[in-house]
C-alpha cells in the first residue's frame, strides 16, 4: 500500500486551531445576544421612565400631567381664515409644598411680592398645606416664571401645557365659548365641535365658521354703543344670509371673555342671542299678516278693519295702540303704524289651529334650530290652553317668547321666497352644503310682504332705522318685560327685525335692548322706535358696503302694493 501524500495528512495542530475559532466565534454570538438583550431592557426602561415623566413630571419647561399626552387642539377661523381661537404652548407656575426647602416665611415673602393676590399670611398658609400641588398660575407671563425660576426653590415647579387663546379677545366670544381646565370645550362652537377639535387626524383642518370678522366687529361696536346710550342692561344682535342660513354675526351684552372665562360674571356668560327668550312684541305682526295672506283671509293690503280707540278680547282684556287711529284702516296702514287692534283681529281671522301649525314651522314652538348647545324653548302657552284671546295676543307678539334667533330665522324664512331653513354657524361650502329647508310660506305672499316692510320703514314707526340707499325694511317692538311674574309698565324689551335691500332681499337682521331707558334725545321715550331701529339702521349702513351691497336710490320694492292703501293724514 502506497503511503498518503503529506498534503491531505491531518495534522493535529491544524485540527487544534480549527476548534479554537469555532469556539471564539460561538463566544462572539453569546456576548451579541447578551448585548442585544441589554439594550432592548435599556431601551424598554427609558421608554417607560418618558411615559411617566409626561404624566407626573413637573421638571421646569417640561409639560406636566394628562396635558402632556393631550393633542393640540385644532384652530377656530372665521369665514375668511381669520384666526379665532388658536392652542399656543404656555407656562404654568404650581407649588408642591412637600418639596419645599427654602426658608418658608421668605418663600411667602417673595411669592407675595410676584403675586400680590394674596398677601404673605396666604401664601405661608399655601406653603404649610397639606396639598401635594397647587396652581399659581397658568398661562404665566414670561417675565413672571423668569423670576419664580430665580428663587430656586425646588417646591415650585414650571411647566409647559397647552393652552387655548381667543387673539380676537371677546369677538363673537359667545358664538365660540371657551374650553375648561382639561383643554376640552365648555360652551358654544367649542363645546359643539369638542370632538372634532380633539382629533389628531383633523388638527391640521381648522373649523371654519360663518362669521366675518369685520361684520361681527361692526355689530358689536354698534350695539355697545347702544348699550351704553342707552343704559340698557343688556343687549343681543343676529345677522343672517336669508339664502344659506350662514349666521354673519351674533353678539350678547355684556360681553364674554373667552381667555378668563372662568373669572366673568354668570351674566356675562349667558347668550342673550340664543338662549334668552323674549317677548319682542310687534315684530311679530308680518308673520300674522302674511299667515293671513296664506290662508286667504287676507286678500289685499287695501282690506280694512275697525281700528277705533279700543278692543275687547275674549275674556273681558282690552287692548289700545300707541298711535290710535280712530277710523277704519287698511291692513297697510295696520303694519305701518303698528296697530295692535287691527292685527288682533286679523289674528282671529286665521285662529288658533292654523297660527299654531305656522309657528311650529318656523320653530316658534320649540329650540332654534342651530350649532350651538345654548338654545332657548320658546315659551308659550299649552296648546290646550290657547284660547282665542291667545290667538289675538300672539298676533301681536305678546304671550310668547322666543330667542332673537328665533325671529331671524322667522324674517329669513317669510322673506327668501317662503322657506323655512335652520341657521348655521359653519360656513356654507362643499363640505357643508345649503340645507334644503321646506316651504312655509308661498313664493307670493314672501313678495308682497316685502312692500309691507319697507313701507314701516319709509312711513311708519321705523322710520329711524333707515339707512339711505340700501332700501331696509323693518319692524319695531316693544314689549313690556315680565317681572316678579307681572308685567312692568316702566320696565321694556325693545328690537328691531328687519331685512335688506328689501327690493332683492339678502339679509335678515335682528337687534334687541334688555331694558333701554329714556334720554334727552329720545324726549322721553323709550320705545323701540327711539332706541332699537336707529341701532338697526347704524349697523345696516357700516356692514352693507362689506357685504357688497351697493347704495342706489333709484331701486326699492314695489311700493305700489301698499302706497295706494295708505291715507295721508292732515
Amino acid at each position: 500500500m502506497n503511503a498518503p501524500t503529506p498534503a491531505l495528512v491531518a495534522r493535529p495542530e491544524r485540527l487544534r486551531l480549527v476548534g479554537q475559532r469555532r469556539q471564539l466565534l460561538a463566544v462572539i454570538h453569546q456576548r451579541l445576544m447578551v448585548g442585544m438583550l441589554v439594550f432592548m431592557a435599556v431601551a424598554g426602561a427609558i421608554i417607560l421612565r418618558l411615559t411617566w415623566l409626561g404624566l407626573f413630571g413637573t421638571h421646569a419647561g417640561a409639560q406636566s400631567g394628562p396635558s402632556a399626552l393631550i393633542p393640540a387642539r385644532g384652530d377656530i377661523v372665521d369665514r375668511n381664515g381669520q384666526p379665532l381661537a388658536r392652542t399656543i404652548d404656555s407656562w404654568t407656575v404650581a407649588l408642591q409644598p412637600a418639596k419645599v426647602i427654602g426658608e418658608k416665611r421668605a418663600l411667602a415673602v417673595s411669592l407675595a411680592r410676584l403675586m400680590p393676590e394674596k398677601d404673605v399670611a396666604g401664601w405661608l398658609a399655601e406653603i404649610n398645606s397639606k396639598k401635594s400641588f397647587i396652581y399659581l398660575r397658568r398661562r404665566a407671563a414670561p417675565n413672571l416664571v423668569t423670576a419664580l425660576n430665580a428663587l430656586g426653590e425646588p417646591g415650585i415647579a414650571l411647566s409647559r401645557e397647552p393652552d387655548r387663546l381667543y387673539p380676537q379677545t371677546d369677538l363673537a366670544a359667545h358664538v365660540l365659548g371657551y374650553t375648561n381646565i382639561d383643554g376640552h370645550g365648555a360652551a358654544g362652537m367649542e363645546r359643539a365641535f369638542d370632538k372634532y377639535l380633539s382629533d389628531p387626524a383633523t388638527r391640521g383642518q381648522p373649523l371654519t365658521l360663518s362669521i366675518s370678522s369685520p361684520v361681527q366687529q361692526a355689530l358689536e361696536h354698534e350695539l355697545l354703543e347702544a348699550k351704553a346710550t342707552f343704559n340698557a342692561i343688556g343687549a343681543a344682535g343676529v345677522l343672517l344670509d336669508i339664502h344659506t342660513g350662514e349666521v354673519l354675526a351674533m353678539t350678547s351684552l355684556p360681553q364674554l371673555n373667552p381667555n378668563v372665562a372662568g373669572n366673568m360674571d354668570p351674566e356675562a356668560q349667558f347668550n342673550r342671542a340664543t338662549l334668552g327668550a323674549f317677548e319682542l312684541g310687534s315684530t311679530f305682526k308680518p308673520f300674522t299678516v302674511a299667515m293671513a295672506m296664506e290662508v286667504g283671509t287676507v286678500k289685499s293690503m287695501g282690506q280694512i278693519y275697525p281700528c277705533y280707540d279700543k278692543l275687547s278680547l275674549p275674556g273681558g282684556r282690552i287692548i289700545t295702540d300707541t298711535h290710535p287711529f280712530g277710523r277704519p284702516c287698511s291692513v297697510a296702514e295696520i303694519m305701518m303704524e303698528s296697530s295692535n287692534i287691527g292685527t288682533a283681529q286679523i289674528a282671529a281671522q286665521v285662529g288658533g289651529e292654523r297660527q299654531r301649525e305656522f309657528l311650529r314651522k318656523m320653530t316658534f314652538l320649540g329650540k332654534p334650530e342651530i350649532e350651538l348647545p345654548e338654545r332657548g324653548r320658546a315659551l308659550t302657552i299649552p296648546a290646550a290652553r290657547w284660547n282665542p284671546a291667545t290667538t289675538m295676543t300672539v298676533g301681536f307678539g305678546h304671550s310668547i317668547a322666543v330667542t332673537p334667533l328665533h325671529l331671524a330665522i322667522g324674517y329669513a324664512t317669510l322673506y327668501n321666497g317662503g322657506i323655512y331653513r335652520p341657521a348655521t354657524l359653519l360656513k356654507v361650502g362643499p363640505g357643508h352644503p345649503v340645507a334644503r329647508g321646506t316651504r312655509v310660506f308661498s313664493e307670493e305672499t314672501s313678495y308682497k310682504s316685502r312692500a309691507l316692510l319697507r313701507l314701516v320703514v319709509m312711513k311708519g314707526t321705523g322710520k329711524k332705522a333707515d339707512a339711505i340707499g340700501y332700501r331696509v325694511g323693518g319692524k319695531t317692538g316693544t314689549a313690556e318685560k315680565v317681572i316678579n311674574g307681572r308685567y312692568s309698565k316702566t320696565v321694556n324689551i325693545t328690537s328691531f327685525a328687519g331685512v335688506f335691500p328689501m327690493d332683492e332681499p339678502r339679509y335678515a337682521m335682528v337687534v334687541m335692548l334688555d331694558e333701554p331707558k329714556a334720554t334727552a334725545d329720545t324726549y322721553g321715550f323709550r320705545t323701540a322706535g327711539w332706541n332699537a331701529a336707529p341701532t338697526f339702521g347704524k349697523v345696516v349702513a357700516r356692514i352693507a358696503p362689506m357685504l357688497g351691497v351697493r347704495p342706489d336710490l333709484k331701486r326699492d320694492a314695489n311700493m305700489s302694493e301698499v302706497l295706494p292703501f295708505v291715507r295721508e293724514e292732515k
